[in-house]
């Protein structure tokens, strides 16, 4: 198949698995086949899909990364003591493992096309991330109850399925609602913090992480960039040589900024 003609098939294959949307009438144009494919993925509740279709999704997504382009770390330049910046789309990034800015479902942004970091990893990733988040989000009911959700700054480990990188660590950033305070500026740097922790219990040795909590969650940019770069150096000296390389990695240019400005 072509990327056209498997465009064209999961489409077909996803209309057809959604009550709602069997009739919707297919786009002719690219574009706009996949506005759709990535509406009905991002809607769709975790659960099974025909292995037929799951092979033809992820032979599609593997060549829109390669579309794309894939950047590893040795096509970003380290500015100081293994940190780098990258700005850039992270779904592209080819390190151990890309950090998600979740919520505390865990199971990905379910409005469709958003352009949330969260609704971006699971689209290019595949249906089978919301999958086992899923399954680890059941586990973790059973153990604590029907209600649970994911606490703040607790981070989650995933396969990256399509994604270039090998892992995906999904976390909850604080939300700030009114006011910034201390306790929230702890959470914050116990995110990169819990995150780095991780990577060493399971050997992974270089990680991007995205601008936590800076989005709808309302964390200033500004101070959000100061206290990453503080908790990951910290964390660095208390752990030599653990890991390789963490990138930052910025989408907006005043993001890119303050990092700059902190790494200067």
């Amino acid at each position: 198949m072509t990327q056209d003609q498997r465009l064209s098939f999961l489409v077909e294959a996803f209309k057809a698995d959604s009550d709602e949307y069997k009739g919707l009438v297919t786009p002719k144009d690219t574009d706009g086949k996949r506005r759709v494919l990535r509406s009905l993925m991002n809607i769709r509740m975790p659960g099974l899909m025909p292995d037929n279709v799951l092979q033809v999704q992820d032979d599609y997504l593997q060549g829109r990364a390669r579309e794309k382009g894939i950047v590893t770390p040795d096509d970003i330049p380290v500015l100081r003591d293994g940190l780098s910046i990258w700005q850039g789309d992270i779904t592209r990034l080819a390190v151990d493992a890309i950090v998600n800015a979740a919520n505390s479902q865990m199971l990905g942004c379910f409005v469709p096309m958003h352009t949330c970091i969260d609704n971006c990893i699971h689209s290019f990733a595949g249906v089978q991330l919301r999958a086992a988040c899923s399954r680890q989000m059941e586990a973790l009911r059973m153990q604590y109850g029907p209600d649970y959700e994911q606490p703040t700054a607790v981070p989650m480990l995933t396969d990256a399925y399509n994604l270039p990188t090998k892992k995906v660590i999904h976390i909850v950033g604080p939300i700030v609602e009114s006011r910034l305070t201390p306790a929230l500026e702890k959470a914050l740097a116990d995110c990169y913090t819990n995150t780095l922790d991780l990577c060493l219990e399971n050997g992974l040795k270089s990680v991007a992480f995205c601008c936590i909590s800076t989005g709808v969650f309302r964390f200033p940019g500004s101070r959000a960039a100061e206290i990453a770069v503080k908790a990951v150096k910290d964390w660095m000296l208390s752990h030599p040589g653990a890991m390789d390389r963490v990138i930052f990695n910025v989408f907006k240019d005043e993001d890119k900024k303050y990092y700059e400005q902190e790494l200067q």
